[in-house]
């Protein structure tokens, strides 16, 4: 039998490798959690299919469209910095400031859920009756940190009440949008993005626009109190759905945000358990 020896490699050696990949591998992931929170993760998933069908053409030997794919993917290689530049700024940002490495939020229960939306279409339902406008972003899977970069950050517990007293008129934080990811309220007086094309053909305003066009660009789910009518609206994909009752923005809001099978999930997860 023959013994497979290595007699230059040292016990040092291989700490060291072993510690080099897990340092590459920590930072990789920092990145990775970095985008996550930001409308750059499809701009990274376009990039990866990109690279691959660029490898794919060149081991298929389509000369013309590899060719095509690497002048693209050259450009695409100059513009990084420019398409990134909202996340590499945050990233510097929090490396100065030594939170490059923090704790990503984790994933709260259904019973939680249950308990911030219930707050929020009850802080709806008021705005609404007192003709109070307001703009609440909720974050999904996508994520809009770059967007809550943009206001004050609060990093609150979600409540009816604090809802109520940011958007009160000429209130220091009331003209903008409020971000709430998890069961947090993570800024307020952030700026949205403005869709430029109608909703269902007619002309809307600019709260209405700014959940428009951040809807567009990200999963999230917009509920918007008009100030003229105090009529509730939600905004998802890029649509907008008018005049909903609370009872209505609820329902909207449970099945977006899909209550009932993550309820069911973490049932059956609790009673394996026991």
């Amino acid at each position: 039998m023959t013994v497979l020896s290595f007699p230059d490699v040292t016990p040092i050696q291989i700490l060291t490798t072993i510690a080099d990949v897990a340092i590459v591998a920590f930072l990789v992931y920092q990145v990775m959690t970095l985008f996550k929170g930001t409308q750059a993760v499809s701009l990274i998933k376009g990039l990866a299919i990109l690279f691959a069908a660029n490898a794919l053409a060149g081991l298929l030997r389509l000369d013309a469209l590899h060719w095509l794919l690497r002048q693209v993917t050259t450009m695409t290689f100059v513009g990084i910095p420019i398409v990134f530049q909202p996340e590499i700024r945050r990233g510097l940002d929090q490396l100065g400031r030594g939170r490059l490495f923090g704790t990503p939020m984790s994933a709260i229960g259904p019973e939680e859920t249950r308990r911030v939306l219930a707050e929020l279409c009850r802080a709806a339902e008021m705005m609404s009756r007192e003709y109070t406008g307001s703009l609440i972003v909720l974050e999904r899977e996508t994520g809009v940190g770059d967007v809550a970069e943009s206001g004050v950050k609060l990093d609150a517990r979600v409540s009816g009440e604090l809802l109520l007293n940011i958007f009160t008129p000429h209130t220091p934080l009331h003209d903008g949008a409020v971000v709430i990811r998890g069961n947090r309220i993570v800024a307020a007086a952030c700026i949205l993005p403005l869709t430029e094309r109608r909703a269902g053909g007619r002309k809307v305003g600019t709260r209405h626009r700014a959940a428009l066009g951040i809807s567009e660009r990200s999963d999230a789910a917009v509920v918007v109190v008009s100030e003229e009518t105090g009529a509730i609206s939600l905004a998802s994909g890029g649509e907008l759905v008018r005049d909903l009752s609370p009872t209505e923005l609820r329902r909207r809001l449970d099945t977006l945000f899909d209550l009932d099978a993550k309820e069911s999930k973490f049932w059956r997860i609790r009673g394996a358990g026991r």
